[in-house]
């Protein structure tokens, strides 16, 4: 029978090991000043974030972990590394959909880390806007839930749009209600934004039926409502609840377990190939038979699959309309290459809206 380590041994070790650890992380920091030395040196002048490169990275420690930690915790924790590392190169400034916590700020801390500053802002459009006049380096966006669909006023304003698209992020939608009082009877009315009380319709049905469902313009601003009148409850994400010490008074509404929101990470970086990327591109052949053949066709040719298609009204003429396309591989593939070459003969117009690494889960 083996002997039990004493207690005390083994919290030496972790003392130890933590120093280690302490060690190691500041050298990593010291590494992240240099890596902006060197840049600057260089004469980069424009954010060091490099998405395929974190990508990389984090596909790599992936690979390398051989638990007893999950993949997940991992990579949370190496994220966090990269993100303070990144903060003492040059810290980012990085817009979302306000207010302080949405499921979009989120997403953004999920895919940048902590140590970046999110700016809050009212609408999509807004985000937008903050990243074309470079007060933002980046903006995260919703752009497609898994149950309720495409966000088109994401789509629709990359129409008229210079940024590319850097990356993705995919968020679990766990949504809660949550309110001042302490039980459901005494529920009067609902905020959530309308795609959140859409994911809790059966739920709502079963256990509120009498409740005013009232869709604002996002989950946090359903909770500030909620704390402003003890009658009326949210329905928002955990971190809303926390922000604004709400009662969670029940968890997991949502009728689809699995609910998923895809964001997009906009900027005017073009990252490179990482080996397991997405291109998404807008493309219209005006009103004309056998439109979404043209489409299809090069890219079934060159053997590259087509994960998502969506049509939206060009807005240019009636019954004319363009179509949001992602597909896998990166642009400068070269069947990639290839095929949008051959797409771009057969439209009237194409625009790459970029080639970005896939989302790391």
């Amino acid at each position: 029978m083996s002997s039990v380590i004493p207690l005390s041994e083994i919290r030496k070790k972790i003392d130890s090991i933590d120093l280690q650890i302490l060690n190691l992380l500041n050298q990593r920091a010291e590494c992240a000043e240099e890596v902006a030395k060197t840049k600057i040196a260089q004469g980069e002048t424009g954010t060091f974030y490099r998405p395929d490169r974190e990508a990389l990275v984090l596909r790599r420690i992936k690979e390398l972990n051989q638990g007893p930690l999950s993949d997940d915790t991992v990579m949370r924790f190496f994220r966090e590394i990269m993100s303070a590392c990144l903060a003492l190169e040059k810290p980012l400034d990085v817009a979302f959909l306000g207010p302080e916590g949405t499921f979009t700020q989120q997403a953004a801390f999920k895919h940048f880390g902590h140590a970046v500053n999110t700016i809050p802002v009212a609408n999509i459009n807004e985000i937008f806007s903050e990243v074309e006049s470079k007060h933002c380096q980046f903006g995260v966006v919703p752009v497609e839930n898994s149950t309720e669909g495409v966000i088109t006023h994401t789509l629709d304003r990359f129409l008229a749009s210079p940024l590319q698209i850097c990356g993705e992020v995919e968020i679990r939608v766990h949504q809660n209600l949550m309110g001042l009082m302490d039980e459901l009877s005494k529920i009067s009315e609902v905020y959530s934004h309308q795609q959140s009380l859409a994911q809790c319709r059966q739920w709502l049905d079963a256990n509120l039926p009498n409740a005013k469902r009232t869709a604002v313009a996002s989950n946090a601003e359903a909770a500030k409502l909620a704390l402003a009148d003890s009658s009326k409850a949210a329905i928002a994400g955990k971190v809303a609840a926390d922000l604004y010490q709400l009662n969670v008074l029940e968890k997991n509404i949502e009728d689809e377990p699995n609910n998923t929101t895809r964001f997009i990470i906009i900027g005017q970086q073009q990252p490179s190939s990482t080996g397991l990327d997405k291109t998404s591109l807008v493309v219209s052949t005006g009103n004309q038979s056998g439109a979404l053949h043209k489409i299809i066709q090069p890219f079934a040719q060159y053997g590259i699959s087509m994960t998502h298609i969506e049509s939206r009204p060009s807005r240019q003429g009636l019954w004319d309309y363009v179509f949001f396309i992602d597909i896998d591989g990166h642009r400068e593939d070269a069947n990639v290459g290839k095929a949008l070459d051959e797409l771009k003969a057969n439209t009237t117009m194409l625009k790459i809206l970029g080639s970005y690494p896939k989302a790391v889960i």
